[in-house]
């Protein structure tokens, strides 16, 4: 069996071998700089050495959460939602003393976090529907589920619903390329739907939909859902059979603000 030494041909490695520690190996590295080079302590390797020991170099977590970022799907604006980022005072009204919209907000915050918690033991059962207006954080609350899951290792794809119907569209004529995405959306262990709304919907893209939904229900897979339609909007868009499955495997939460969050962000941005 060959030692680690035998196995590293590259003379820089062999040269942090003899290092007494990690920040040893991170001087002799600043010693040589390279401009390609984003990790001066293991130089891109992922690995660093000590007392003929190999330990991954602290760079490979973020290497990690970045593949499973891209694998999810996610737009980067998404990475900072976080549970510990919600904001209370968006929920609360400037004229009145009406805690309806945070209370809300509260319980739709409480619901995530619970979701969180059962999916480390198990990824069936149930999954969410956020329904409220534009802006009300239905989007935020998706994010920091995935974020959270993401650092659980759980395999998660993020879908906003008018991109995946560009996608069903541009694979018309391709079948196995349809194939393949309504695959991964159908068997992904979490699936989160984002602005499930009133889009230019046909009947070819309602029943990929509605594929992809009766598919996760029979198998018991949750599936995260935003959307600014009322259940009755969602039948009349959606079909009355896509729209029964949603009910049927989520639980419910409508979210309201009196002023969109978006608009609130701005305001304080400026103000600075």
């Amino acid at each position: 069996m060959k030692s680690l030494k035998e196995l590293l041909e590259n003379d820089y490695l062999n040269e942090l071998k003899n290092c007494k520690d990690s920040a040893a190996a991170s001087d002799l590295a600043s010693q040589n700089p390279s401009p390609q080079v984003k990790c001066p302590l293991c130089l891109d390797r992922g690995i660093i050495l000590k007392d003929d020991v190999a330990y991954p170099c602290s760079c490979m977590q973020q290497k990690k959460m970045e593949n499973q970022f891209r694998h999810a799907r996610m737009a980067r604006g998404l990475l900072n939602c976080r549970f510990e980022n919600f904001r209370q005072n968006y929920y609360r009204s400037s004229y009145s003393e009406d805690r309806s919209y945070l209370e809300s907000a509260l319980k739709a915050l409480n619901a995530s976090q619970e979701f969180v918690h059962a999916c480390e033991n198990d990824t069936h059962g149930l999954g969410i529907l956020f329904t409220g207006p534009v802006g009300s954080g239905k989007t935020f609350l998706a994010a920091a589920i995935a974020n959270a899951l993401m650092e659980q290792d759980k395999s998660v794809l993020f879908l906003v619903v008018p991109d995946l119907l560009d996608e069903l569209r541009a694979t018309y004529k391709s079948q196995s390329n349809e194939l393949d995405l309504l695959d991964s959306a159908r068997e992904i262990p979490i699936l989160i739907l984002d602005d499930l709304g009133a889009h230019n919907y046909t009947e070819w893209t309602r029943n990929r939909i509605y594929s992809i939904l009766n598919y996760r229900l029979n198998e018991e897979l949750p599936t995260v859902i935003t959307s600014n339609l009322s259940l009755g909007e969602m039948e009349e868009y959606l079909g009355a059979r896509t729209t029964s499955r949603i009910i049927q495997s989520c639980r419910i939460f409508k979210i309201s603000v009196n002023e969109d969050i978006r608009g609130q962000i701005y305001k304080e941005r400026e103000k600075k």
